[in-house]
Order: structure tokens, then sequence, then C-alpha cells
């Protein structure tokens, strides 16, 4: 697990747009323009989300995405994974046996077992993966669910559903706007 991007970040939060909206599929594109980002950076991480299971995606006017599991098996683990692949916090690159002191024959002590370093890192990483672990997108949603205002949930089903009837009228319907 490299350096956690805001690719992940957008990923959850558009994650957590899903788990308000139930059954009703969110299109990338919606959500893009909701969080007032590029569509074309979240359509390169839904396919991400679809293929690790988080998602699944609907064609047509009406179509997008829906949680493809309940929110409470969805780990902010599983979406790192999903969004970033599973990579290495820190890659250790043995430098111990480069002292110049060694002249390229490094002896058995100066590089035997795990690096001290290496070490360190490979514990932040796990207690990192654990927290991830142990934290759901239901978790998430709960706490937020608390800070809003109820008032934010039917404003935002309004706009999507603007959106929606947008794409429905015969003027601007788009083949091209399926789960994307």
């Amino acid at each position: 697990m490299a350096h956690i991007t805001s690719s992940v970040e957008y990923a959850i939060h558009c994650l957590l747009y899903l788990v308000g909206s139930g059954d009703t599929p969110l299109s990338s594109r919606d959500l893009a323009e909701l969080q007032g980002v590029s569509p074309s950076f979240l359509a390169k991480i839904f396919p991400r989300l679809e293929k690790a299971g988080i998602v699944a995606a609907s064609e047509g006017v009406r179509g997008g995405y829906v949680l493809a599991r309940p929110a409470e098996a969805v780990t902010f683990l599983d979406v790192v994974d999903a969004v970033e692949g599973d990579k290495k916090l820190f890659d250790c690159q043995e430098i111990r046996g480069r002292c110049a002191l060694f002249e390229g024959d490094p002896p058995g002590w100066a590089t035997k077992g795990v690096c001290g370093i290496h070490a360190v890192m490979l514990s932040a990483e796990k207690a990192m993966r654990d927290s991830l672990a142990r934290t759901t997108l239901a978790d998430v949603a709960a706490g937020f669910g608390r800070k809003a205002p109820k008032s934010f949930y039917a404003d935002l089903s309004d706009w999507m559903d603007g959106r929606i009837r947008a794409r429905a009228s015969p003027r601007r319907a788009r083949p091209e706007e399926g789960a994307g």
C-alpha cells in the first residue's frame, strides 16, 4: 500500500453517496459533478471498484452504480486495495549492506534477519491495514448521518432526480450515459 492518493478519498465519498441512495443507481458522471471533479477521473475509479465486487453497474438512462454488498461488508481496506492495489507501504532497498566500510562484501551480521528499519515499517503497515480493515462504509455513513441535517438528503435526492430526468428527456438523451 503506497501513498494513499486522492482517488481513494473520492472513491469513498462516492461510495458513501451510494450508501445513502439505497437501491437507486447513481451515475459516476453525476457523482463527479456533485463533488466538483472530472467525470473521466471517476470513470477510472469505478471499474476498479466493480472488479473488486464493491459496486455493481447498470446501463441505461436510469443506470449507474449501486453497492454490490452491504455497507457493513465494505471496509476502507477493501476500497484502498481496489483503487490503489495491494502495494507495500515501504520498499526496503537493503541499504545496510552497501556501507562503504564493507567494500562491497558486507559481513553476515550486517545483513542478518529483517532490517530494523524495514521491521518498523512492516509493523506500521500492519497497524494501518488492521485499522482500515476494522472501519466500514456503514461506520462512517452512520457518523455522517448524525452530522448532516435531514434536508441535505432531500436536497441530494432532488438533485439526483433532476439529473436523471434531464437525461431521460428526448432532447438530452445520450446513449453513452450508462453506468459512467
